[in-house]
């Protein structure tokens, strides 16, 4: 575990701290060390979780609900396989106050697109799976509220992206206690949810150019539940089988040798959900990859959540990603959210006999080679300890961080990414694996979305605007360790640039070692070296290794991200830089005595003349690819 991280005393709080992840016996302790902490929370009638006096944009009782409801996730599965449990009478309580509308514990009447309908798929997963626990304890009274709630529930509008699953779940509870309820809304759903699927078992998650860790910890997640608890012969479980299994290699490859995941896009509070796609394949019997490795990246990401600050002094875990943060929050971020994490125990569903439980944990292997992935627009590149996603083709404009969160150059598992706190911090903000314009010195434009994006080989190129009178074209190479930028920017008028590498951690007492030079910026804090170097811009730009504003990154609080600024004249201009991160050590070493030099222009023009291909990610849903 190459990680520092590991050393941080806070890191004792989260529930998963010292637990090795060997066995079957350990994910249990997991799930109930995780639990533990939410016990004094919950409510006299058992309904609601209150864990914070921070809010999200829905209402209390939906936010309590939440956390009640997303351990459900994971703790339902033990009904599967036998594992004793003593909190299900909690829970069935909780569930029969939660839909009575007499009681102080109501959760409330479910309105259109509202949060209830999310939460609702877990409660309709656990009495799926767990109906001896959680629905045949309850008075006949007490069903009647139970199957009101969710039918009434089942005919609201749901968002149009992964929330159509979540109907799709409250009926397969439906179903399997007997009660009537209009099939056809499960059908049209299912149809829909086809409507979102591109091709090698990818999704987008809606109409949206937008293609994140949800694909894997919801649509197939939900996809490969609803697979194994289908009836034979369904035709909707065999497409979600079929689309998990060209799914796997893709998205093994977001995953490091560490076990850490591609920090990407939207809800990265939900943690080790990230592992829910390895998860569900175990549950759905589904061997895409040998058992072997799906159970070692399985396990190899629980460990590396457990050497991470997650949890507050209560063990509770906490909004952020690898510390306590709000900055990357959503507005639907309530203090409950992240306990979506416990779609990753579903594989306790299991019996230690499973040949998921028998194999011998191994990782995938890899190559240095670059991957590219066309439907989300990236090329993957692997180094230890790290995998890099250069992108382009992605954007969601409609919260809070969405540039910084899909409109980045590079993302990184071991680095991370920053959402910038301050509006007006052109000269403050880390502005990490981005290109920000800015004509008064302070406040900023960077890539919010691309007009048009091209994958060839193994490089992307993206035309975008940051100033209706400013266009840029980037052209993103992969280059060994170092990866390549190449932005042609036309401008109306003068403008300041910044443009940043990779953001590293940063130690107290101004312990690292910087770099400020012209045309070169770097950072060694002793772990990991972050260089940015320019090699070949038509302007003289000026290292700076800031020091980024605390918090604004997702897996360290504190952070160096090595800078070029530059001021760039009306007309054309040509910046180029190469930019690397690694671990320190003699192959980083390595790796700085050579860096890539300025690649030949008029060859990679031809190149995307020649193979060019329109990335997936940019296309809406039904609109030609």
């Amino acid at each position: 575990m190459h990680d520092a991280a590991k050393n941080d005393p806070m890191t004792r709080f989260n529930p998963l701290y010292g637990n090795p992840f060997k066995t079957r016996a350990d994910v249990r302790r997991a799930l109930d060390d995780s639990f533990a902490p939410l016990l004094p929370y919950f409510s006299q009638g058992g309904a609601r979780v209150t864990l914070s006096g921070t809010a999200a944009h829905f209402d209390r009782a939906a936010a309590d609900l939440e956390g009640f409801a997303r351990p459900l996730w994971g703790i339902a599965p033990l009904a599967l396989s036998g594992d004793r449990f003593d909190h299900w009478p909690l829970l069935a309580k909780g569930i029969a106050n939660g839909t009575d509308p007499g009681h102080p514990d109501y959760w409330g009447d479910v309105r259109q697109k509202d949060q209830r309908l999310v939460e609702l798929a877990a409660l309709g997963f656990a009495l799926r799976l767990a109906p001896q626990h959680l629905w045949e304890p309850l008075s006949d009274a007490q069903k009647n509220n139970v199957s009101r709630y969710l039918l009434t529930a089942r005919e609201r509008n749901y968002a149009d992206n992964n929330w159509k699953f979540f109907r799709v779940m409250v009926d397969m509870a439906l179903d399997h206690l007997g009660i009537d309820f209009d099939r056809s809304l499960t059908e049209t759903f299912k149809a829909e949810l086809d409507g979102f699927y591109i091709a090698d078992g990818w999704y987008r998650d809606g109409d949206y150019r937008r293609i994140d860790h949800y694909i894997a910890f919801a649509m197939h997640f939900y996809g490969l539940i609803y697979a194994k608890l289908s009836k034979p012969g369904d035709i909707h479980a065999e497409r979600y089988r079929e689309r998990a299994r060209l799914f796997a290699g893709d998205f093994a490859s977001w995953f490091d040798d560490d076990g850490g995941a591609l920090a990407f896009g939207r809800s990265m509070t939900y943690r080790f959900a990230c592992g829910g796609f390895w998860a569900g394949l175990a549950f759905a019997d589904e061997e895409a990859l040998p058992w072997g490795e799906i159970k070692g990246l399985y396990l190899q990401h629980l460990r590396w959540w457990a050497q991470k600050p997650i949890a507050d002094r209560d063990g509770v875990l906490s909004i952020g990603y690898a510390y306590p943060q709000l900055t990357m929050s959503e507005s639907y971020n309530s203090a409950g959210s992240p306990y979506w994490a416990f779609k990753a125990f579903l594989p306790l569903a299991l019996p230690e006999s499973h040949p998921f439980w028998q194999a011998d944990e191994k990782l995938p292997e890899t190559t240095s080679n670059p991957r590219p992935l066309i439907h989300p627009g990236m090329v993957m590149m692997r180094a230890k300890g790290n995998v890099t996603a250069l992108s382009s083709g992605q954007e969601n404009l409609s919260m809070r961080g969405g540039p910084e969160k899909y409109a980045k150059f590079a993302y990184s598992s071991r680095y991370g990414f920053g959402v910038e706190v301050d509006e007006r911090g052109f000269r403050t903000n880390g502005f990490d694996n981005m290109l920000a314009f800015s004509e008064d010195g302070l406040h900023y434009r960077v890539r919010e979305t691309n007009d048009k994006v091209l994958l060839a080989g193994e490089t992307l190129r993206a035309t975008w605007k940051p100033f209706p009178d400013v266009e840029v074209e980037t052209t993103l190479v992969a280059a060994g360790e170092w990866h390549v930028r190449l932005h042609r920017i036309t401008a109306a008028r003068p403008l300041s640039v910044t443009e940043g590498g990779f953001a590293i951690n940063r130690n107290d007492g101004d312990r690292d070692v910087v770099t400020e030079t012209a045309g070169r910026a770097s950072a060694d804090c002793g772990a990991d070296i972050s260089v940015i170097i320019d090699i070949g811009s038509g302007v003289p730009r000026q290292g700076v290794a800031l020091k980024a504003l605390p918090n604004t990154n997702l897996i360290h609080a504190k952070t160096t991200v090595p800078q070029l600024r530059s001021d760039i004249p009306a007309g054309k201009t040509l910046l180029v830089c190469a930019v690397f991160a690694g671990l320190a050590g003699p192959e980083s070493e390595k790796a700085l005595t050579a860096p890539p030099a300025l690649p030949d222009l008029e060859a990679l023009d031809r190149l995307f003349a020649e193979r060019g291909a329109p990335v997936s990610s940019m296309a809406a849903a039904g609109e030609p690819r």
